[in-house]
């Protein structure tokens, strides 16, 4: 049911970190997509040497390369991608520390935005 102050549209945002275990593979894969693309006409030679030189340089942008976020849901049924972004980046990780925590969902409940309880003032109980 959908009204005209609804919005039709959703945003999801992912976020995964990833290891590479074989950096030749992940290598390997990008250039072989770009290869198929340049064969079948979608890659014009000059774009093909400089994402060969991208992808073959930074791992990051091998995998930017293979993933494509049209994969993760053109099989769900009912909707339309509309706009897709994504990018990737070599990060430090650290898998003890906390802002790496991904099961922490953000659940401030109880919580009134400045680290007390709802209701209480800081210093006063």
């Amino acid at each position: 049911m959908s009204t005209p102050e609804t919005s039709s549209f959703v945003r999801l945002r992912v976020d995964l970190v990833l290891e590479i275990t074989d950096a030749e593979a992940l290598t390997g894969a990008a250039l072989g997509r770009i290869a198929d693309s340049a064969a079948a006409g979608d890659l014009p030679a000059g774009e093909r040497a400089h994402a060969e030189s991208a992808v073959t340089e930074d791992t990051a942008e091998a995998l930017a390369y293979l993933v494509d976020p049209f994969d993760l849901v053109s099989a769900v049924p009912g909707i339309d991608l509309a706009q897709a972004s994504w990018s990737s980046e070599e990060v430090d990780h650290d898998p003890d520390s906390l802002e790496w925590d991904l099961d922490d969902d953000d659940d401030d409940s109880g919580y009134d935005g400045d680290g007390d309880r709802d209701g209480e003032e800081a210093g006063v109980r």
